[in-house]
C-alpha cells in the first residue's frame, strides 16, 4: 500500500493542488478553537514551500446546508488567516472552489498558498462529480492528499480529481503516509503478543473492526457502553446501562466465534445517574442492580487489562473504557492509556475519543501514533479498500 509522496516529486515551478482536513472548530466570532488539523498538515505544506512549488490548499469545514447563514459560520476563510499566522506568510483567500476567484488567483499564484472556499459549499464534491473534478484539478501540476480524516470516502476532492489529474503526479502528504504505515503496514505485520483494545457506546459501529482484529489479534479486550450488550448476551443484568438490544444475538456469535481472544470485564463501575457526585458502586461484571447504570470498567478489570497491555508489542486502541470526561468515571481509561505508555510496544491511537483520552490524560507523547481519523482510522483497520488511496501512484 506504499504510496509516493509529496517529497519525491520536484515541484519547483509546479503548483501543488493539496486536499487537507482543516474541519476546525470555530468560535462565535470566526476564529479557529483548536488548530491541531492545520498544523498537523504543516509538514506536507512547508515541503512544497521551502522547494519552491506553489500551494493551492482544498478542504470542507462542516456540514453546511446551503443556507445564506450557512456561508460565514462554514467559511474556510478563518483557517486561511490562522495557517497564514502559523506559516509567518501572506495566505491567500479564494471566495469560490472552481469559479472567477479561485481560477484566477490559482493562475497567478507563483510560490505562494492559496486557500479554496469550503468545497461542501458546492454540492458536487460529495457527490463525486467528474465535472467539479475536472475544474479543479486543471488548476495545478501535481496532486497530494494530506487529509486523513476524509481518505474513507469517496468525494470528488478525494477520488475524481486525482482521477481527473491523468498522468500527473498523485501523491501523499506526510500525515497521510504516516497514517498508512501505522494503520496499515504495522497491523499487516504486527510485533507479537498483539492486543486490541476497543471500547465506546455501540457493537454495531464496532462489529467489523472486532471481527478484523480477532483474525489477527491475540487478545481484544472489550470496554465502554458496548461491553453492557455483551453482558447481557452473557444473561447478565445491565441495569439502566447503555446497550443495543437488537445486537444482543451478534455479540453472542462474536462471544461464541472468538475463543479466549476475546476479553470483557470483571466488574462495573455504576452509579445511579450520569453524573460525577451520583450514587457509586462497583459489582461484578453482569450484575448491575436496577436504577443504576455502568458508567466505566471497575478497578479489577483494570488491573488486568493494564497487565495485558504492558506485556504487549502491538497495540491498537479505539475507544474509552468508560466516560472519560467525568471522573471518577475516567480511571478505567486512565489506568489503559497508561499501560500503553508504560508497555514500550508499538502502539496505535484511532482518533475521535481515543485521541482526545490520550492527550487529555497526557499520555500522547509516550504513544507512537495518534490517529487524526475516526472513521478512516476505523475502517482502515477494517481493512476496507480506500479508492482515494488505491488511485494514487505506488512508490
Amino acid at each position: 500500500m506504499a504510496k509516493r509522496t509529496i517529497q519525491d516529486v520536484d515541484v519547483r515551478g509546479k503548483k501543488v493542488l493539496m486536499r487537507v482536513d482543516f474541519n476546525v472548530p470555530l468560535d462565535e466570532n470566526q476564529s479557529v478553537t483548536d488548530d491541531t488539523r492545520i498544523r498537523m498538515a504543516l509538514p506536507s505544506i512547508k515541503s512544497v514551500l521551502d522547494r519552491g512549488g506553489s500551494l493551492i490548499l482544498m478542504s470542507h469545514l462542516g456540514r453546511p446546508k446551503g443556507s445564506p447563514s450557512d456561508a460565514r459560520k462554514y467559511s474556510m476563510r478563518p483557517t486561511a488567516v490562522r495557517l497564514g499566522e502559523l506559516l509567518g506568510m501572506e495566505v491567500q483567500f479564494a471566495t469560490d472552489t472552481i469559479g472567477s476567484d479561485a481560477t484566477t488567483k490559482a493562475a497567478q499564484l507563483r510560490g505562494g498558498v492559496l486557500v479554496l472556499e469550503n468545497l461542501r459549499f458546492d454540492p458536487r464534491e460529495q457527490a463525486g462529480d467528474r465535472e467539479f473534478a475536472q475544474a479543479l484539478a486543471s488548476m495545478a501540476d501535481i496532486y497530494c492528499n494530506d487529509a486523513f480524516g476524509t481518505c474513507h470516502r469517496e468525494d470528488a476532492s478525494m477520488v475524481a480529481v486525482p482521477q481527473a489529474m491523468g498522468t500527473k503526479p498523485k501523491v501523499v502528504g506526510f500525515l497521510v503516509a504516516t497514517e498508512i504505515k501505522y494503520l496499515s503496514e504495522t497491523i499487516a505485520n504486527p510485533k507479537r503478543p498483539f492486543v486490541a483494545i476497543l471500547g465506546g457506546a455501540k457493537v454495531s459501529d464496532k462489529i467489523n473492526v472486532i471481527k478484523a482484529l480477532l483474525e489477527t489479534c491475540d487478545r481484544v479486550l472489550i470496554g465502554g457502553a458496548m461491553a453492557y450488550t455483551f453482558s447481557l448476551a452473557q444473561g447478565g443484568k445491565v441495569g439502566n446501562s447503555l446497550v443495543e438490544a437488537d445486537k444482543v444475538d451478534l455479540a453472542r456469535e462474536l462471544l461464541q466465534a472468538s475463543g479466549s481472544k476475546l476479553m470483557l470485564p470483571l466488574d462495573t463501575h455504576c452509579g445511579d445517574a450520569f453524573s460525577a457526585d451520583c450514587k457509586k458502586v462497583t459489582v461484578p461484571a453482569g450484575q448491575i442492580p436496577d436504577g443504576y447504570q455502568g458508567l466505566d470498567i471497575g478497578p479489577t478489570t483494570a488491573d488486568v487489562y493494564a497487565q495485558v497491555v504492558r506485556e504487549a508489542k502491538t497495540i491498537v486502541w479505539n475507544g474509552p473504557m468508560g466516560v472519560f470526561e467525568m471522573p471518577p468515571f475516567d480511571q478505567g481509561t486512565r489506568a489503559v492509556a497508561a499501560a500503553i505508555a508504560e508497555s514500550g510496544g508499538t502502539s496505535v491511537i484511532g482518533g475521535g475519543d481515543s485521541a482526545a483520552a490520550i492527550q487529555l490524560m497526557g499520555f500522547a507523547d509516550r504513544v507512537s501514533h495518534v490517529s487524526t481519523g475516526g472513521g478512516a482510522s476505523l475502517a482502515m483497520l477494517e481493512g476496507e479498500p480506500f479508492t482515494s488511496v488505491e488511485v494514487l501512484d505506488n512508490a
